[in-house]
């Protein structure tokens, strides 16, 4: 198929599941990948939740029942020329049907065999049923973010299924193909969403060993708790987020809304923190959030809009970069990141095309590394 991207040529097989896995896949796909999801007959569950369409873009789709001897061969066949396996089902699950990692790999022994799951492939727990809110709970993290006097609050499911999970399985599997090229075999990637979690967490904890940071939520330098580092409601119901860290910021900020100078010392007591916030909650009360934008633009202070996703998509910087598309299907994301001679391809609305194993098996033979033959 079409193809632009630094992954140009690279071969991925999808197994149809929601969450980290299709995402992971979109972003091969988006980067160029040759990418074949393998749906269930009646769908792959993606119509419980119609704007995970937008997941699928740059797809072709095989649907198989692997559950049929004949139609699991064929699936196997297209193993045997892909570079890259993924799947997020339960574990267990792709052995029972004869599709684990022991007969892909015999299969194709150079195959890179990718697996998102919330709690990995063994462990105590690695059975359990969970989402998003279970794994970032079990890590810590959840429970470093919200208020003070409020239970802990979930980060939408951008820590666990996408940061901890798909970001990381994606690692995973780029790591192993450069060690392909070097070795020529294949491996098995276990991407856990606990993992990932603890991973991304490691500056954090890194200040909690250094003393940096407690356990109490609100009460720290990044989690609301700094008064510099925080968002502030506005006169007309709207949001700034403030992230004056740095001591010349943090001077912009104290210019910029005509504080006492002496705070420039004074913030970093933490007794007075208490008193800051209160401050800060009076000041930036007395105006719109635009009319605060408006005002610091072109300071050092760090004080930007808190925007809908309606009103991001329109941002002059996001939209100048295409961070965020807005087209007659709905509102999705950009592809990212960005490559100075093999851009991604565009993003785009279109279904998966629909084709047969026989129809991919073909393609792939007629190339050979991304070539034709």
């Amino acid at each position: 198929m079409d193809s632009s991207g630094p992954l140009t040529g690279l071969r991925v097989i999808e197994f149809a599941g929601l969450g980290p896995a299709p995402h992971a896949a979109m972003i091969l796909a988006d980067l160029g990948a040759d990418v074949v999801r393998i749906d269930r007959p009646g769908g792959g569950g993606l119509d419980l939740l119609d704007g995970e369409r937008f997941l699928l873009r740059h797809r072709r789709a095989v649907t198989a029942d692997l559950k049929d001897e004949g139609q699991r061969d064929d699936v196997l066949a297209l193993v045997a020329q892909a570079d890259v396996l993924v799947e997020g089902l339960r574990p267990g699950v792709m052995e029972r049907l004869g599709l684990g990692p022991d007969e892909c790999l015999a299969t194709n022994p150079g195959l890179i065999y990718g697996r998102i799951t919330g709690w990995g492939q063994d462990g105590p727990w690695a059975d359990r049923v969970g989402h998003d809110i279970n794994y970032v709970g079990l890590t810590g993290a959840l429970h470093a973010m919200g208020s003070a006097d409020r239970p802990p609050l979930p980060p939408l499911n951008l820590v666990g299924d996408y940061g901890g999970g798909s970001m990381l399985l994606l690692v995973g599997i780029l790591a192993a193909l450069v060690e392909r090229g070097a070795s020529g075999r294949g491996q098995v990637v276990d991407a856990a969403m606990v993992d990932g979690t603890a991973l991304l967490a490691q500056f954090v904890l890194s200040l909690r060993e250094a003393n940096l940071w407690t356990d109490d939520r609100a009460d720290n330098l990044l989690d609301g708790g700094a008064p510099y580092y925080a968002t502030y409601a506005c006169s007309d119901g709207g949001f700034v987020a403030v992230g004056s860290l740095e001591p010349r910021f943090f001077a912009a900020l104290v210019a910029g809304l005509d504080l006492d100078e002496a705070w420039l010392v004074r913030r970093d007591d933490r007794a007075n923190w208490p008193e800051l916030r209160a401050l800060l909650t009076a000041r930036l009360a007395t105006r719109t959030r635009d009319e605060w934008v408006e005002h610091f633009e072109g300071t050092e202070a760090c004080v930007t809009p808190v925007l809908t996703f309606t009103e991001a998509v329109d941002h002059p910087h996001l939209s100048a970069r295409g961070s965020l598309i807005d087209g007659p299907a709905g509102l999705q994301s950009g592809p990212a990141p960005r490559f100075s001679r093999t851009p991604p391809r565009a993003a785009t609305t279109d279904p998966p095309e629909s084709v047969t194993t026989a129809d991919v098996l073909a393609d792939w033979l007629a190339f050979t590394d991304g070539h034709p033959t």
